[in-house]
């Protein structure tokens, strides 16, 4: 990808992602397809990782195709991302991100 193009994959992102209503969640697949780059899943992953602790933007909203955190259990991004989910609405059992 150009510099360009990078550019314009972020800012779409970081657009979609702004926009999720609370209570809703996305998968990495369907975040990069309404971007416009279909396929482009693990490049969501790796910019989302980017992202500061304190980012205001809702992150913790993307999950896997699965409905499922991606993060190992118990890591920190796990356990932030649960506890974000939850208050939020979503039961999360092990990984899997269910509807209360």
């Amino acid at each position: 990808m150009s510099k360009s193009t990078m550019d314009e994959f972020n800012l779409r992102i970081y657009s979609i992602l702004d926009a999720l209503p609370t209570g809703e969640t996305i998968s990495y697949g369907e975040l990069a397809k309404q971007s416009g780059f279909k396929g482009y899943a693990r490049q969501v992953g790796q910019l989302l990782k980017q992202l500061p602790k304190d980012s205001a933007l809702p992150w913790f909203r993307v999950i896997n195709s699965k409905n499922e955190i991606s993060f190992p259990i118990d890591s920190d991004a796990y356990l932030r991302q649960k506890e974000h989910l939850e208050k939020e609405g979503w039961r999360v059992v092990g990984k899997k991100v269910k509807p209360s």
